[in-house]
C-alpha cells in the first residue's frame, strides 16, 4: 500500500443518536441477534445516523433487508423525527411489497417507538422487534452498515 500511496481509513469516534429516554412502548427483542434470513422480505433491520454537512446536521434513516443486506428504504431530514421512519418504511414497502409477518428490527429510538410508526407496522402486518437498552450488538447489521458508509463515503482523511 505504501508503494502505491494508499492508506487505510480510520474509524471515527462513536456518537450516540438513539433517544431511548422516552416513555413510549418498547417491542420485545424478537430478532435476538439471529442475523441470517432464509429469504428476502422476512426480516428488515433499521437504524438512523447523523452526518455533519456544511449546512448543519443531516439525519439518514435506512432499512436493510437482512437476507440481501441491501438498502431497501431510506429517508433524509434535518431533524430526527418519526416521519423519517415512516417515509423509509413507505419506500421499502412500495418497492418490496412484503408479506404479512415480516419482522422489523430497530433500536429503541423514539422514531421507532412512536405510536404513528407502530400503527404503520400494525396496518401492514409487520411485527416490531427492538434491541435491548444500550446494546448496539443487538442491531449489529445496521450499525455495521453505517460504520462502513461513514468510513468509505462520508469522512475524509
Amino acid at each position: 500500500m505504501r508503494t502505491h500511496g494508499l492508506r487505510a481509513r480510520q474509524p471515527r469516534r462513536f456518537r450516540t443518536t438513539t433517544d431511548s429516554q422516552h416513555t413510549l412502548p418498547i417491542a420485545p427483542n424478537v430478532l435476538a441477534r439471529r442475523f441470517t434470513a432464509t429469504a428476502p422480505n422476512t426480516v428488515w433491520v433499521s437504524d438512523l445516523t447523523s452526518v455533519w454537512t456544511g449546512e448543519g446536521w443531516l439525519y439518514l434513516l435506512v432499512i436493510l433487508d437482512l437476507f440481501s443486506r441491501r438498502v431497501i428504504g431510506w429517508a433524509l431530514g434535518d431533524r430526527m423525527t418519526r416521519q423519517l421512519a415512516i417515509d423509509a418504511l413507505t419506500m421499502a414497502r412500495t418497492h418490496r411489497a412484503p408479506p404479512r409477518g415480516l419482522l422489523f428490527h430497530s433500536d429503541r429510538g423514539s422514531q421507532y417507538a412512536s405510536a404513528d410508526f407502530a400503527q404503520q407496522l400494525a396496518a401492514h402486518g409487520i411485527t416490531a422487534s427492538m434491541s435491548r437498552r444500550g446494546d448496539c450488538w443487538d442491531n449489529a447489521v445496521a450499525e455495521s452498515f453505517f460504520s462502513t458508509f461513514k468510513l468509505e463515503l462520508v469522512y475524509e482523511t
